[in-house]
Order: structure tokens, then C-alpha cells, then sequence
């Protein structure tokens, strides 16, 4: 049995991740975590049964604490919940799939008790890349992407060697938005922009796709996971979300992985790395699907992608705050509080008016992430 631990079981990859244990039969689920959705993590935890469970929000904890008084599993909250559901002695293996920079401590806690990383959360190496891979070295801790596009850009380098990498190829959906003008952006809905082509993922996430800032942080993602520079990364978009990623390498061959776009593929691929296991979706069909396109991406209309790019080459502190003043941001639009086009608004705004530091630590990211969040809330357009 593989033994399991969650932190985001009830998000979109949380619960899909739940699905292929299901499925294959052979993974134990150690732990589990939610932010705030007590009802399904109460269903969670009486259907896997797991030793250990967290509900992050610390209000909702007494409610839930009641409502699982009739089982065996120990419940806490808060961040020292998460880490000790990170760093829990029974798992082998830590699922990160929680959203956000909230992901950061948690990941670093199960690193230092030696568990198998399988990275959803990209913000972790967003805002913190530089640190994170060294403890991770250090510690001796493979860290296995989940994401899609990293899944299919280390699945290509299988069997790499010493062969130099040339470039990452990395897709991009696109979003719902794909070629309309920022006249034509100005007065899209929240509604519009959750009404993902090819992806069914939770809330931020698909806002993210939609302004492109979700593709931008998986640049900077893909830098740290496998070690080449922001210039030797292009973003191909690819609107059948077939080619999931690829990689060119110094002979000008390139290596694509493809499949239908379902996340189950990624996470029993990563759960079960170096082997391959049983199939877990559809087989994908060529032939129906008939052709498979490439475009370069609009840098001029979705300035979230561009920021992406900058943010990573000036490195320190700009990640970090880009990525807080990103999440500050999509909460304002999927509230109604901002229009689209004033995401990346307040993103530069928030670049342009923190003092930026170069050598950092993981003190320094908490400390602008935290000014970061504080300042774009504060904005007013």
C-alpha cells in the first residue's frame, strides 16, 4: 500500500486524487486537510477513515470536532494543522493541492520529514523556488509536479541522461478569452471567465487560465522543477489541450507527451513514479480528434503573462508579491469588486510600489507576502 497524505482534499485535485485511490485500490490515505468545507471533509474522513484530519479555518473547528466525535480520526486546525498533516509520521507521501502561498510552510514542514513531495501547489516554487529546491536537495526529497504541463515536461525527460535541454515547449489552453481585444475584455463577467474550454478546476485557477497568469506561474515553476532560464521557456498555445507540454533538446528533436486533458493521468503517474500504473481515464483518440494547433500567445492583451516573465527575471521579492497581489486580486474580481482588465491593474501597482530585496529567505517571503496582500487590498481603482 501506498500511504497518502492530502493537504486540499476537497479542492479540485484533493478530490480527484481521492477518485484514483478508488480506483487502484492500493493507496492508503494517511491524512487529509480542507480549508473550510467541513461537510465534504466530513464525508472524506468517514469514508478513507484517515488517522489525522485538518480544517485550516480555526471557526469551523468545534462544529466539525462534533460532527466526527463517533470516529477514530484526530482533528486539528489552523497552519499547525496543515504542517502536522505535512509531516505525519504514517505517510510516505504528501499531496500539495491547497491554493495559494498557504502551501509554502506545509511543503517545507513534510520536505524536512523526508516525504515524497507531489507538487500541486505551484506557488510554492513561484514565490519561493530558490529556497524551497535547495531544502529539498538537502533533505534528499524528490519533488514530483502534478500540474499537467510539469507532469508531461518531466514524463519527456524520462530516459534525458546527461542530453542538453534546448527548450521547455510549454501549452497553454488559452482560456476563455483566447484572441479578444482589451476593448473586448473590458466588459467580459466573472461568469465568462469561469467558462474554461477544456479544464474543470476549481475557482482561482480558472481565472487564473483566463487572464494567463496561471501559464506565468507555471514558467517560473518550470524554472526551478527543472533548472533552465525564463528565455529558454516558450508558451505555445495550444487550444485542444491535447500536447500537455513538450521538450526540445540539443539536437533540435522534440519530445511531446499527450493524452486527453483529465488530472488523474499527472497524479497517479506522480503517486506511482517510476512505474506506470493502471489506466485511470480514456484512452485518447487521434482520429477524433483530427488536428492539434499551436499559437503564440497575446502578450499584449493579457498583460498578466508578461508580468509573469518579468517578475521572474528580476527574481527576490517580485515573485512573491506578484503572486500575493495576483491572489488579492482574483478574490476581488470573483467578488465583484474589480473588473478583469484591473487584475494586472493591481498586480503592477504592487510591483511598482514594494522595496525590493534580491538574496531572500523564507522569512522575507512570509514578510511580502504578508505587505504584499496588505497593500493590493488597499487599492483603489
Amino acid at each position: 500500500m501506498k500511504k497518502l497524505s492530502i493537504l486540499g482534499s476537497t479542492g479540485s485535485i484533493g478530490t480527484q486524487a481521492l477518485d484514483v485511490a478508488d480506483i487502484c485500490g492500493d493507496i492508503k490515505i494517511c491524512a487529509l486537510s480542507a480549508n473550510s468545507n467541513i461537510k465534504l471533509l466530513e464525508q472524506q474522513i468517514r469514508k478513507y477513515k484517515p488517522s489525522l484530519a485538518c480544517i485550516a479555518d480555526k471557526q469551523k473547528y468545534n462544529e466539525l470536532k462534533s460532527n466526527i466525535s463517533d470516529t477514530d480520526t484526530k482533528l486539528v486546525s489552523g497552519m499547525e494543522g496543515l504542517c502536522e498533516v505535512a509531516s505525519f509520521n504514517d505517510a510516505e507521501m504528501v499531496l500539495t493541492s491547497v491554493v495559494g502561498n498557504i502551501g509554502l510552510v506545509p511543503t517545507v514542514e513534510a520536505i524536512k520529514n523526508k516525504k515524497k513531495i507531489l507538487l500541486a501547489n505551484k506557488e510554492t516554487l513561484v514565490t519561493s523556488g530558490s529556497i524551497v529546491m535547495p531544502i529539498a536537495q538537502k533533505y534528499g526529497v524528490d519533488i514530483l509536479p502534478v500540474d499537467s504541463e510539469h507532469s508531461a515536461i518531466f514524463q519527456c525527460l524520462q530516459g534525458k541522461g546527461d542530453n542538453k535541454i534546448s527548450k521547455i515547449l510549454l501549452t497553454a489552453s488559452g482560456g476563455p478569452f483566447f484572441g479578444k481585444t482589451k476593448e473586448e475584455l473590458k466588459y467580459v463577467t466573472k461568469n465568462d471567465a469561469l467558462k474554461h474550454p477544456n479544464w474543470s478546476m476549481g475557482a482561482k485557477i480558472t481565472i487564473d487560465s483566463a487572464t494567463m497568469m496561471n501559464k506565468g506561474l507555471e514558467v517560473i515553476e518550470a524554472k526551478w522543477l527543472f533548472d533552465v532560464q525564463p528565455q529558454d521557456i516558450e508558451v505555445h498555445v495550444h487550444r485542444q489541450s491535447i500536447v500537455h507540454s513538450m521538450v526540445e533538446f540539443c539536437d533540435n528533436s522534440v519530445i511531446a507527451q499527450m493524452g486527453i486533458p483529465d488530472m488523474k493521468l499527472p497524479i497517479v503517474y506522480a503517486i506511482n513514479y517510476p512505474k506506470r500504473q493502471m489506466p485511470v481515464h480514456d484512452r485518447l483518440n487521434l482520429f477524433e480528434v483530427g488536428t492539434l494547433t499551436f499559437e503564440k500567445p497575446d502578450y499584449e492583451n493579457f498583460d498578466c503573462l508578461s508580468i509573469a516573465f518579468e517578475s521572474i527575471k528580476r527574481g527576490g521579492t517580485a515573485p512573491t508579491v506578484m503572486n500575493a497581489a495576483n491572489e488579492i486580486a482574483v478574490a476581488k474580481f470573483l467578488n465583484d469588486e474589480i473588473g478583469f482588465l484591473d487584475i494586472p491593474l493591481i498586480i503592477r501597482k504592487t510591483l511598482d510600489a514594494h522595496a525590493f530585496k534580491d538574496n531572500i529567505n523564507l522569512d522575507d517571503v512570509l514578510k511580502y507576502d504578508n505587505w504584499a496582500r496588505e497593500y493590493s487590498s488597499q487599492i483603489i481603482l
